[in-house]
């Protein structure tokens, strides 16, 4: 079940949820240099990572499931958030470029429809990011963070989720290495620990980070071009030919 929005909100102004929107953000941004013109779609609770497309989007919008609740974002300006149900979103087909998924699919009882419903409204070739939890994280192993609550996932488990909504995933990314406690030494480290479990502990990193295409058309299963040429039962004899006897 989702989170409340008001623990997602106040995880995000604690000291150690500021360090993960950093950290966060910059992966988002490494992999997305410029949305300049894009409309771009934030699901879960996405909207502290969507400020950093802001000057250059055409149009951000913010999702929430209805059984977390929603808060008005953003703080200045008109808003741009809504509550939705995972199979329902208030969206034309084709509408959007880009999908920033965070807290969506781990908390969700349908995770699958929420991946459908986000290739329902991205225009052809448009691209996703998901941000989960990792199964082997500590992260995961927590619930003093958001990222500890719901279903966590491995790589082939997000790689089946996604390929079954008819998305191909084409980038792998791992974040958030340091231990999920606020203590000054740790934060105050967080960014070292970036840079060195990125090298020696990957497996064990807090998050999956995957980037995926929508697929425009489903894949067929390969057909064998092999051909069985099969004698005819009947070989009928040609006009006032007689037909060979049997045996003949």
């Amino acid at each position: 079940m989702p989170l409340d929005v008001v623990d997602l909100r106040d995880f995000y102004a604690r000291p150690l949820g500021e360090i993960a929107r950093r950290i966060l953000r910059a992966k988002l941004r490494a992999r997305w240099p410029s949305v300049n013109g894009l409309r771009v779609l934030g699901v879960g609770y996405a909207s502290p990572y969507l400020g950093v497309f802001r000057s250059e989007a055409e149009r951000l919008l913010s999702f929430s499931p209805a059984q977390q609740g929603v808060i008005a974002w953003p703080e200045a300006g008109p808003n741009g958030s809504a509550l939705v149900e995972a199979d329902m979103w208030p969206l034309p087909d084709a509408t959007v470029d880009r999908v920033v998924a965070v807290h969506a699919l781990e908390t969700s009882d349908a995770a699958g429809e929420v991946l459908r419903e986000a290739w329902r409204c991205l225009a052809p070739g448009g691209r996703l990011i998901v941000v989960a939890p990792n199964r082997r994280g500590a992260w995961a192993q927590t619930d003093t963070t958001p990222f500890g609550h719901g279903r966590p996932f491995s790589r082939s488990q997000l790689t089946d989720l996604l390929r079954e909504a008819l998305f191909t995933p084409e980038g792998w990314e791992e974040a958030l290495f340091m231990w999920p406690v606020e203590r000054g030494l740790m934060l105050r480290s967080a960014f070292a620990f970036e840079r060195i479990g990125a090298r020696l502990w990957s497996p064990f990193a807090g998050v999956h980070i995957v980037e995926a295409t929508k697929q425009v058309m489903r894949p067929l299963p390969a057909r064998s071009t092999r051909r069985v040429v099969r004698s005819p039962a009947l070989n009928p004899a040609p006009a006032g030919v007689p037909a060979p006897a049997p045996g003949g």
